[in-house]
């Protein structure tokens, strides 16, 4: 969507820079770690060095003993709190070991926290961490879900019956039946490695206690602040108006696990008010790569039946999912088993899961969550169909694709939310071919022939994928009247970056029909708007975005109508010159809007408001979409590979993006372009690698190879637009599209390229040793 074909005087569509980034590139930007507390103290974690063990003693004598050190706090001495923090996502199946804010007995993962020391400075309590004593009884580990599913194996806790946390199936036909009647039917086995989020900023807590109001104030680097509310109202026993979240606006990143409560959420708060002082903690950069949250790992045995020409019968998928230590949220598997069907027509399906303990850091949403593990399993199989009949891979697709005309279209599974998967728009086959036509496709094919013959390995990936987005149950927005004069729109959703003090002052705009500059937006604070979900899941667009647009126009009646009382006139011959409301557009007949939250807000002490005005310029509005939304895309890569090192080198990338309207395409390019960087990392080369114990061997960037600029490459990114029907300003999510296919597009342009090695590519990320190993198997088996 360019300028010219946004309606004058409309900013919806408008490719406007972000109002953010002029702050945040001078160095302007107020982080967590920025906020000046007086008098504030600091907080370290002592954290489990072990995978799996008991704590037996715990002597903090010496630590207490050192200058600075103010007080010291074990998993023993906080059983007030020590309340199991609730999965965000749950199942009635689910065996739900309990996650406490920092156990005092038993430890599972490496990096658990189970003691907390306050210093009057970080570096007195890291000091004193290094003199706390505790004797540990090591127990056995469960590094996999390969040894979690053992017979007789370890337990990733002690006492349990069993690793398997969750059961899950999901199944439309009769897929046994259509397997075993298919005639031709592929079977393979697929892994998709762990990967972390690692935002620039890592998560961070500070706490304010007031005792004279007995209201306590945390500012928490989190996606979802009146999430954090509630469960620290549970926890504390507390009133949730006595316990303010803020999420700062200037936050660096948060990608899935800052949408998940942590136990230093509950722990720093609580020492606040146990010690009447403010406190703060700031995860370092080792704890935020063995602690924060991950996702992943998966494997996925996968059988496919399909006819001669390529077409789908059945799909059948079996996954291990790996889900740490303890269950965070279902989140992750449940959309896996609903993504798996993909764009195609799969009359039968059959998918079934088993979640499972293992004694790593806590699994879930990171972005994608669950999507690219299923995205690269059908693909995969998509070009293994066209490999087996000697049938081109797109062609393979062409033939399978849902089409445009079909929408709404029933899948005949359900989607995490509960509702039946229904695709609600979209037009897969125009993606696919758009993404063709950009990449050269025919002349791709062409130059690949001539390239085998001088003994070079060149690659064409194509991937084709469905998002659910846009998910409920609600999310809100309130627009004042300030005394200023300005209009001020406040979100319970907090900004990650994404751009939401433009968009939603662009939404207002429209909605109001005042110009953008006199637009205010705050977000993520929960004692300026009561109710909210958070930013999570490509779903604020396509649900707080009506609730603005709905509140917005309720403004624009508010403001008209006292205006009209003013000037005396009908509402109708109101409309706004730059901040005046005014008479047939002659500013000699006009109120600004300072004048009229003078006279509704403010009033005449002991004065009898104006007949005809209401008290109080102030719009809400909560919307609650009846069921997911989906975004979809297209993927192309043309890689070339050497056999000898294994080193990929991307020549060309295309993306095809459909998130149906465009609120501001560039804050979408960037999205979409930000997100295609993490997926060639999840690509090709994010893994954060455990031994058999358990113990992370990845917890610097020298282990973990984390892509920068020089990484990534160009990208001719293109969009297409199908209107959601689900929501007034028809969108969809974008935050998450970048990322989804870009590992099973990598794969497929591998295996291509390496074709006539017959090399398999089964495992995510795609590392040139991975390759190399691929190479000498498929020579071995030739031999």
């Amino acid at each position: 969507m360019s300028d010219t074909l946004v309606p004058e005087g409309t900013m919806i569509g408008r490719r406007l820079e972000r109002r953010e980034d002029e702050r945040l590139l001078t160095g302007h930007g107020g982080y967590l770690d920025d906020l000046d507390l007086p008098d504030a103290l600091a907080a370290a974690f002592l954290r489990s060095p072990h995978a799996h063990a008991k704590i037996l003693s715990f002597d903090a004598t010496e630590a207490l003993a050192l200058p600075g050190v103010i007080a010291v706090f074990s998993g023993a001495d906080l059983m007030e709190i020590q309340k199991p923090l609730a999965p965000k996502v749950q199942h009635p199946q689910l065996r739900d070991y309990p996650r406490l804010p920092m156990p005092p007995a038993e430890l599972h993962y490496v990096g658990e926290p189970l003691a907390v020391v306050i210093a009057e400075s970080r570096y007195i309590a890291e000091d004193a961490m290094e003199l706390i004593e505790v004797d540990f009884e090591v127990l056995p580990a469960v590094a996999s879900t390969a040894v979690a599913l053992q017979e007789n194996g370890p337990l990733a806790h002690s006492g349990d019956e069993t690793n398997v946390a969750v059961l899950l199936s999901q199944s439309a036909g009769d897929a046994a039946k259509a397997l075993a009647e298919a005639p031709n039917v592929l079977s393979d086995e697929f892994f998709v490695m762990r990967g972390g989020g690692h935002s620039m900023e890592t998560r961070g807590v500070a706490a304010r206690f007031e005792a004279a109001t007995g209201q306590v104030t945390i500012w928490d680097t989190t996606q979802a602040p009146h999430y954090a509310r509630q469960q620290l109202s549970v926890i504390y026993e507390m009133a949730e108006d006595d316990i303010r979240v803020i999420a700062p606006a200037d936050v660096g990143g948060g990608f899935g696990p800052k949408a998940q409560f942590y136990g230093e959420e509950v722990v720093i708060p609580w020492v606040a008010m146990k010690l009447g002082r403010a406190v703060k903690w700031v995860e370092d950069r080792q704890e935020n790569m063995v602690t924060s949250m991950m996702e992943r790992s998966q494997t996925h045995r996968v059988d496919v039946g399909f006819d001669n020409d390529g077409r789908l019968l059945a799909v059948k998928d079996v996954i291990e999912h790996d889900q740490g230590a303890y269950c965070a949220g279902l989140q992750v598997p449940s959309i896996t088993t609903s993504t798996v069907p993909g764009p195609y027509h799969v009359p039968n399906i059959a998918i079934e899961l088993r979640a499972c303990y293992t004694n790593m850091v806590p699994t879930s949403s990171v972005r994608g969550a669950g999507r690219p593990q299923a995205v690269f399993v059908m693909e995969r199989m998509i070009d293994r169909i066209a490999e087996h009949l000697g049938l081109d891979p797109a062609e393979v697709r062409r033939r399978n694709l849902i089409q445009a005309d079909e929408f709404p279209y029933k899948v005949g599974i359900m989607f995490r939310d509960g509702s039946p998967l229904t695709y609600d728009s979209g037009d897969f086959p125009t993606l696919l071919e758009g993404t063709l036509e950009r990449i050269g496709y025919d002349e791709a094919r062409a130059l690949q022939a001539k390239l085998r013959q001088e003994g070079r390995y060149l690659g064409i990936g194509l991937s084709v994928y469905i998002e659910g987005c846009g998910l409920g149950p609600y999310e809100g927005a309130k627009i004042r009247l300030t005394n200023k004069g300005r209009i001020l729109v406040t979100l319970a959703a907090a900004g990650q970056g994404q751009g939401y003090e433009t968009v939603y002052a662009q939404i207002a705009a429209d909605g109001i029909g005042l110009d953008m500059d006199y637009i205010e937006v705050k977000t993520g604070d929960t004692a300026r708007i009561p109710f909210g979900q958070g930013t999570f899941a490509s779903r604020i667009t396509a649900t707080c975005g009506p609730a603005v647009m709905d509140a917005a126009k309720q403004m624009r009646e508010r403001l008209l109508d006292t205006a009209s009382v003013l000037l005396g006139c009908d509402a109708s011959e109101v409309d706004f010159v730059g901040d005046k409301a005014c008479l047939g557009g002659d500013l000699e007949k006009s109120v600004s809007l300072q004048q009229l939250a003078q006279t509704a807000n403010i009033g005449k002490h002991g004065i009898t408001m104006p007949r005809g005005i209401k008290a109080g310029i102030e719009t809400s509005s909560y919307f609650s979409p009846e069921r997911a939304a989906y975004a979809s895309g297209a993927h192309a890569a043309l890689v070339e590979v050497d056999p000898e090192t294994g080193e990929i080198e991307i020549v060309k990338y295309v993306i095809g993006h459909d998130c149906g309207n465009v609120i501001n395409p560039l804050l979408v390019d960037g999205q979409v372009l930000g997100g295609f960087a993490h997926g060639i990392g999840n690509a090709m080369y994010e893994e954060p690698v455990y031994d058999v114990e358990g113990q992370p061997q990845a917890t610097s960037y020298l282990d973990y190879a984390l892509v920068s600029a020089t990484e990534v490459p160009p990208v001719e990114l293109f969009h297409i637009q199908t209107p959601s029907p689900l929501n007034p300003l028809g969108v969809k999510g974008a935050g998450e599209g970048g990322t989804i296919p870009a590992p099973a597009t990598i794969a497929n342009a591998v295996e291509d390229a390496l074709r006539p090695l017959r090399a398999r590519i089964t495992r995510a990320p795609i590392t040139p040793a991975r390759i190399v190993d691929a190479i000498v198997a498929a020579a071995a088996d030739q031999d």
